[in-house]
């Protein structure tokens, strides 16, 4: 079987390397062909494994899979250029980090050329786990490519909806917690640097889950959240203090104090007569205060926050 890969940068060399070492012909199109020692980088970036570079067409022609690659901000650009050469038979992949909006709207350039269009979401680092990094795919044809692509060639696709875009929100979803805590991480180090105290920090935080699964800690902070909201506002209100004295930015912290603040407003507490027993009443009642959004705040303008 014959792959394509349009854009090749780490996610392309990565699964182009793994392809190929299970047989499979594997061809290559990236801009840096067009620029002077492009095809030394890219070949350099294959790192010896059996990728052929060509030009756009030549890259499609033939290949069963057609995997697009590129930045993020060019992945409908780069579904125009293929169209013009996919054709019947022919499976259109798109692994970029777009939003599901973005998703649907290449899968209608990808339509009329015959060619299936498959939504994939690469949730992993490829830096780190390389090929074994977990993909999902999502379409009417996301059920069958993800059979072939893990079973013949052994990379971890796993197929998650019909519908195009929920492949999509599933990682930009997981982003929220994943790309968040990466950021609160370099906040709360950075004022530990400055503060004197950096390793202590990291060994408490790390020790906390060392000693305790993941799971337990975070439901207990959910559930625990329906009745100490208001008290946790006030204390970010002086942690948001601390981090300004030492001369860090509280953007994280900040946004934290936010949060609180907004569970306060919605008065999420008057659905609670004590601590809940369950995560999901917590985020059902959060959610539903959400969605009633002004009707929940309005009246709260000019209620000050007692302290407690």
């Amino acid at each position: 079987m014959r792959f394509a890969f349009i854009g090749f940068g780490e996610v392309a060399a990565s699964f182009a390397a793994a392809l190929a070492a299970r047989g499979a012909q594997v061809a290559a199109y990236d801009v840096l062909l067009e620029r002077n020692g492009g095809a030394e980088s890219l070949r350099a970036r294959a790192a010896g494994a059996a990728v052929a570079f060509s030009g756009l067409r030549e890259a499609i022609a033939g290949s069963s899979y057609v995997f697009s690659t590129v930045t993020t901000t060019v992945a409908k650009d780069a579904a125009r250029e293929c169209a013009a050469y996919l054709a019947p038979g022919q499976t259109y992949v798109d692994l970029n980090a777009t939003e599901p909006s973005v998703k649907i709207e290449i899968g209608r350039i990808v339509s009329p050329t015959g060619a299936a269009f498959v939504e994939g979401a690469v949730l992993g680092a490829v830096g780190v786990t390389g090929a074994r990094t977990e993909i999902l795919f999502g379409g009417a044809e996301g059920e069958r490519a993800a059979r072939e692509l893990s079973g013949e060639f052994g990379l971890n696709v796993r197929f998650y909806s019909k519908e195009i875009g929920k492949a999509s929100t599933f990682k930009m979803l997981r982003s929220v917690f994943s790309k968040g805590m990466e950021a609160l991480l370099l906040e709360f180090l950075a004022a530990g640097e400055r503060a004197g105290i950096r390793e202590d920090l990291w060994r408490e935080a790390t020790e906390l889950f060392s000693a305790n699964s993941f799971e337990k800690v975070a439901a207990n902070w959910v559930v625990s959240h329906a009745t100490a909201h208001e008290r946790r506002y006030h204390e970010m209100e002086q942690v948001s203090g601390v981090l300004r004295a030492l001369g860090v930015e509280p953007v994280m912290t900040g946004a934290t104090e936010a949060l609180f603040r907004r569970s306060v407003d919605l008065r999420l507490k008057e659905a609670f007569a004590a601590k809940p027993d369950s995560m999901d009443k917590v985020v059902k009642a959060f959610e539903e205060r959400l969605r009633a959004g002004g009707k929940a705040v309005r009246g709260t303008k000019n209620r000050k926050v007692k302290a407690r």
